[in-house]
């Protein structure tokens, strides 16, 4: 069963959520998902890793971050069309929009066929920072998944950072579509405005639900340390970590997403046993 909603964020700005479950009376375990830095929930393998998941059992969530510069009026947008709001995206909203998602699971919960007290929630790269932030702070959520995780949100070198601020903004090319994508001076701002509160490592240090890391040795876009740091701040009697032998930052995937392959089945397949254990 698929289907789409939207809801509005803080800032009165759409967030669309898909949701796929199996149509069973009994309630199932609950595994929402946050995309990362330019991506977005139709982005290559992640509707066939949900519809995959979801024929196990499992209702699955995913959504566009409000802020993530797709036209989110749309039910499966894939273009970005909206850098004005992409330019004034902040970690601050899309936690948010996170809490706000997980608000309306929670009022929900009845009117659907998942187990709200059996939450997992998981996040690729930028979005799997975000989910260990959220993770750290709302006990609502029983386990955590960490795709190609980050480590930290600062990812900018001085002289970078100094230009920035000079110009107000920064500019990022998106290798798939050649876009010049901006990004406002407030970003950086929120960073600095709450370096204890955005400290990854600090708050995978607070975590005590169960925990799995998976993250390619080949990974260009968010080298595997990231995630052996993750792993050594961890509980590691509650946390699981895969590496995967040369694998890249998107298990192989690209976008459009044209076929499966034995490593994104693999992670399909260790996902949905660390759900349903």
């Amino acid at each position: 069963m698929y289907k789409h909603l939207k809801i509005m964020s803080s800032n009165n700005e759409l967030i669309g959520i898909d949701f796929r479950y199996p149509e069973i009376n009994s309630s199932i375990p609950l595994f929402v998902f946050c995309h990362g830095f330019k991506g977005f929930k139709d982005w290559g393998f992640f509707p066939y890793m949900m519809d995959k998941i979801s024929e196990k059992g499992i209702f699955t969530v995913s959504f566009n971050f409000s802020r993530n510069g797709l036209d989110n009026s749309l039910n499966k947008p894939e273009e970005f069309v909206k850098l004005d709001l992409f330019r004034y995206n902040t970690i601050t909203q899309e936690l948010s929009d996170l809490g706000k998602i997980l608000d309306f699971l929670e009022a929900n919960r009845n009117n659907y066929n998942y187990n709200f007290n059996k939450l997992v929630l998981a996040g690729h790269s930028r979005g799997g920072g975000v989910a260990i932030l959220k993770t750290s702070e709302d006990n609502r959520i029983k386990k955590l998944i960490c795709l190609a995780p980050v480590s930290t949100f600062d990812r900018y070198g001085k002289h970078i950072k100094q230009l920035w601020k000079d110009k107000g903004f920064i500019e990022i090319e998106n290798v798939r579509t050649k876009q010049k994508m901006p990004i406002d001076l407030s970003y950086l701002k929120d960073l600095d405005n709450n370096k204890n509160k955005f400290d990854i490592l600090a708050a995978i240090k607070k975590i005590q639900v169960p925990t799995l890391i998976i993250h390619g040795d080949s990974d260009i876009s968010v080298d595997i340390s990231e995630a052996e740091t993750l792993f050594e701040n961890s509980n590691k009697k509650l946390t699981q970590f895969i590496k995967l032998q040369n694998t890249n930052h998107t298990f192989g995937a690209t976008h459009p997403f044209t076929s499966t392959n034995d490593t994104i089945e693999y992670v399909i397949k260790e996902i949905t046993e660390f759900i349903m254990k």
